[in-house]
């Protein structure tokens, strides 16, 4: 499997590992490989290279768990388009018979890069000889506790409006991947796009801060920014973006947290265009609030 340097990768390598699977870390270096697992090391944009480690694991199934870190145009294609493709390559000529994508849920709006990119692999897997299946979660934990220390040191917490703009069903790193690992052997999910939550109900980004300020054993303060800030600044940027890539990244950056700040992660329901939360799959038993009673503990 290819992404275990990250937390959700990692998470899926062990659950694995726990079923008893025999588990190949497919990795750039020496590094994000689960206790127990092989390691196979390989450039992702060298098709002879990658070609190489999958034949020698010669799987049954692929995983990729891979994606840009930044979100930034190029980053996006040679990493959520370019890299998987040449994993797909690889793993059709290994003879592997599934390949299981973590994608993403707000794949459903395309506005960014990175969401294009990943809808073009998405397609070209789709159409690949490998039977395939696609899972879209939703928000994860961590990205919802980047105010979490700012909160417990007495800071007030952000909104974009109301806070009341968007929702979702955060899902955890350890549900997200138990929902995974379950994909290999789950016949019923082959050749199936499977948008994914956690126990609901969906959740507002005032109602996170309520849930932080909880944790934290702290009164509730709130301070209110509005998203079109992040359009202003896009624009701003985009002006100098074709002639240097700086401008034209942060311009995408500026465009991600408009995205963010004005959409929902949830399922979309394509009769109405609106966010559905009833339509929204849930799995797993973790909560939000318990994540910030245990990241907010002294040794969390």
């Amino acid at each position: 499997m290819a992404g275990t340097s990250g937390t959700i990768g990692r998470a899926v390598a062990d659950a694995l590992l726990a079923d008893g699977h025999t588990v190949t870390c497919l990795n750039r270096r020496e590094v994000g490989v689960a206790k127990d697992a092989r390691l196979a090391v390989a450039r992702f944009d060298d098709r002879a290279s990658l070609g190489k480690a999958v034949a020698t694991a010669r799987p049954s199934a692929v995983i990729s768990c891979i994606a840009s870190r930044s979100g930034a145009p190029k980053d996006a294609h040679a990493v959520d388009y370019q890299a998987n493709s040449n994993l797909l390559v690889a793993a059709e000529r290994a003879g592997a018979e599934h390949f299981i994508l973590l994608s993403a849920i707000c794949v459903q709006k395309p506005r960014l890069a990175f969401q294009h990119a990943k809808l073009a692999f998405e397609a070209e897997l789709v159409a690949s000889s490998i039977d395939h299946t696609i899972v879209r979660p939703t928000a994860f934990f961590k990205s919802l506790s980047g105010q979490a220390r700012r909160v417990a040191k007495g800071g007030r917490f952000m909104l974009f409006g109301d806070g009341e703009l968007t929702r979702c069903k955060p899902i955890s790193d350890r549900d997200c991947a138990r929902f995974v690992a379950d994909c290999v052997f789950d016949p019923a999910r082959r050749g199936q796009v499977l948008p994914i939550g956690g126990p609901g109900p969906a959740i507002s980004l005032k109602e996170q801060g309520e849930l932080l300020f909880e944790a934290a054993r702290r009164k509730p303060r709130f301070q209110s920014i509005s998203p079109r800030m992040f359009t202003v600044i896009a624009r701003i940027l985009s002006v100098a973006a074709p002639f240097l890539d700086w401008f034209a990244t942060k311009a995408e950056y500026a465009r991600i947290a408009h995205y963010y700040a004005t959409e929902s992660m949830l399922v979309l329901d394509p009769e109405s265009g609106e966010y559905n939360e009833e339509m929204t799959p849930e799995f797993g038993e973790d909560r939000l609030a318990d994540h910030y009673k245990f990241l907010l503990e002294p040794d969390g």
